[in-house]
């Protein structure tokens, strides 16, 4: 057994809440900028501290005129834009708790969030998420209102509660104390029914204030912005709207990704939060573009140099003259080019949710954008590690959270303690005193901590496949290496007492008609590609990149390609775009033989 902890950075209020934050900002700064919100024009407006207060209450009273409750659940089922962080701190002025509904999820599912937490209303943002709630209103006795974004209801809360005095809202917005729950996050959960997560206050303090603390240059009141487009139904995008408002800094809403480009050439962000896919495919189509202007062998040479110049940063003598000079040419013709897609002024990006690899952290940091990686769950009111902004460590998750504890137990699993953590699942005990024993959470993920207490993940302990010849393999390794390939969307490592490792891989849809013109191969459909011996060549390639992380008893023999693309909406995908493989190994159980009986 090993245990690494950090001092708490950051003191918060005994009995506070995060309403406290957006009046001490009013006081403070009122004039500077905490909200950049796009107009009908396209142009990015700013809403002042002062302003962003206003409108909160102005909300919050219409939620109180509508007969909200202390404690009472008020779900959001939304894209990411301005009006999910009003609503959220709508919702926390008025006493209540926020029930975050993924804006994909079908009927069945918000039937079962909104009747599980109790709500008693729900904002939602578009007709189809309205016939959604109706279609299961029968079933939520509980429910009294709905209302929706795009159908004046934002207007319609504030003109409700036009009546209620100041010193309501006073009264409200301190009715909850650090122990109360702040929100009930539902897990998407690869297996059974989502499990609400009871995120309290004093959860939200602990992590976003040591967060904000422990990457200080990275939020600078006045000076740093973060562009959001992670959902804010999952934690880790509220731990990135709670942090800015914390800062304070200004914060940016992108409800559609299709627009990201020009959004984060608009908003021009100082931080980026991510996930590994959005990073990957930047650089994926960045290369494309490349090799399709007759510029491959360039791009592909700045990208090594990237990554040999990072590198050099960790060591004792830092790079060489030439290596300096070979780079600055490349930053010239590659890097600064790369850096204008991300809007220019972004140095940082925090990523979560699955490895990145060591191979694009240097890329990247090399090329002036350093990744931050770290790791978290629902459970750990998002980071619970992350890289320092002046000490990272490319391919692990950084160390614990400040005023947190990681240990790793003898089995090699990952628990963790701390006031980060949240409080239990809503209504379920049995899953509570499953998953938390004397304090420590029980993770399900297997990792190592190094002796400076940074953390890598190395797998998931209930996914680890036994091969026939009794071989422990980790499919995350191999699977996170070839995902990283820009042909190959999903990779599912199979092999369960087989004889041996074999995987199920999904073409990106997006790149394989440019792979396609690239190889003269112009017009043939993907069912027809999938028994391309050049594709099968390219497929086989990113499978040994995954192979060469790997012994030869873990490695992938033999790979089958699928028809399309894993996707929640085929039901292979949760939300929080996690694999459900029980789902794809009973949906694709006759590809999973023909790996084995070729």
């Amino acid at each position: 057994m090993r245990e690494f902890s950090l001092p708490a950075l950051y003191e918060f209020p005994a009995d506070g809440n995060l309403t406290d934050l957006i009046r001490r900002n009013a006081a403070q700064h009122p004039d500077t900028p905490v909200i950049g919100r796009k107009d009908s024009t396209g142009h990015w407006q700013d809403i002042t501290a002062a302003r962003f207060l206003t409108e909160v209450r102005e909300v919050a009273r219409g939620l109180i005129a509508s007969g909200v409750e202390p404690g009472d659940r008020v779900a959001v089922m939304s894209r990411t834009r301005y009006e999910w962080t009003l609503l959220d701190f709508a919702i926390w002025t008025s006493g209540a708790v926020t029930v975050p509904v993924y804006e994909t999820s079908s009927a069945s599912q918000v039937e079962w969030i909104l009747a599980d937490s109790g709500a008693v209303a729900v904002v939602v943002e578009s007709q189809p998420h309205e016939a959604a709630v109706e279609s299961v209103r029968e079933g939520l006795p509980q429910l009294k209102h709905v209302w929706r974004i795009d159908g004046g209801g934002v207007r319609a809360l504030v003109e409700a509660g036009s009546d209620v005095s100041e010193a309501v809202v006073d009264e409200r917005s301190t009715a909850a104390g650090a122990d109360a729950p702040a929100t009930i996050v539902y897990t998407s959960g690869t297996t059974g029914r989502p499990k609400g997560c009871v995120l309290s206050h004093r959860s939200f303090f602990a992590e976003c204030g040591n967060v904000v603390e422990r990457l200080g240059p990275l939020f600078r009141t006045g000076h740093s912005s973060v562009l959001l487009f992670l959902p804010l139904a999952h934690v880790l995008g509220r731990l990135v709207e709670v942090g800015s408002v914390m800062a304070p800094i200004r914060l940016g809403h992108v409800p559609d990704v299709k627009h990201l480009t020009d959004d984060l050439q608009g908003f021009r962000p100082t931080l980026i939060l991510g996930v590994p896919r959005v990073f990957e495919k930047v650089y994926n189509t960045a290369r494309a573009t490349a090799q399709a202007g007759g510029k491959g062998r360039v791009f592909d040479r700045a990208a090594d140099v990237a990554v040999e110049y990072s590198k050099a940063l960790d060591t004792p003598r830092g790079p060489s003259l030439k290596l300096r000079l070979t780079h600055r040419v490349f930053d010239r013709l590659v890097y600064g080019k790369l850096r204008a897609v991300l809007g220019g002024r972004a140095t940082h990006a925090i990523s979560g949710g699955a490895p990145l690899g060591e191979r694009l952290g240097h890329f990247y940091r090399g090329l002036g954008f350093t990744v931050l990686e770290g790791y978290g769950l629902t459970e750990s009111c998002a980071a619970t590690a992350f890289n320092p902004w002046d000490r990272t460590k490319i391919g692990t998750v950084g160390q614990p959270l400040p005023g947190s504890t990681v240990r790793i137990a003898d089995d090699g699993e990952v628990l963790l303690y701390g006031e980060h953590l949240f409080t239990g699942y809503w209504n379920n005990d049995a899953a509570t005193a499953e998953a938390v024993s004397d304090g420590w959470f029980h993770t399900g993920d297997l990792g190592t901590l190094d002796s400076d207490g940074y953390l890598t993940i190395t797998g998931r302990k209930k996914e680890i496949i036994v091969t026939a010849g009794g071989k422990n393999v980790a499919p995350a390794v191999i699977e996170d290496r070839v995902r990283a390939d820009a042909l190959v969307a999903e990779c599912m490592v199979v092999g369960d007492e087989r004889p041996f490792v074999g995987a199920l891989i999904t073409l990106d849809e997006e790149f394989l008609p440019r792979w396609a013109e690239q190889h003269h191969k112009a017009g043939r459909t993907a069912a027809e590609l999938a028994s391309d011996p050049d594709l099968l060549a390219a497929v086989q390639h990113a499978v040994d990149e995954g192979n060469a992380a790997v012994s030869k008893a873990e490695s992938v023999r033999r790979f089958r390609i699928l028809p399309g693309q894993f996707t929640e909406a085929s039901g292979h995908l949760t939300p929080s775009l996690k694999l459900k493989r029980n789902v794809v190994a009973a949906d694709f159980a006759a590809d999973i033989e023909a790996i084995y009986s070729a």
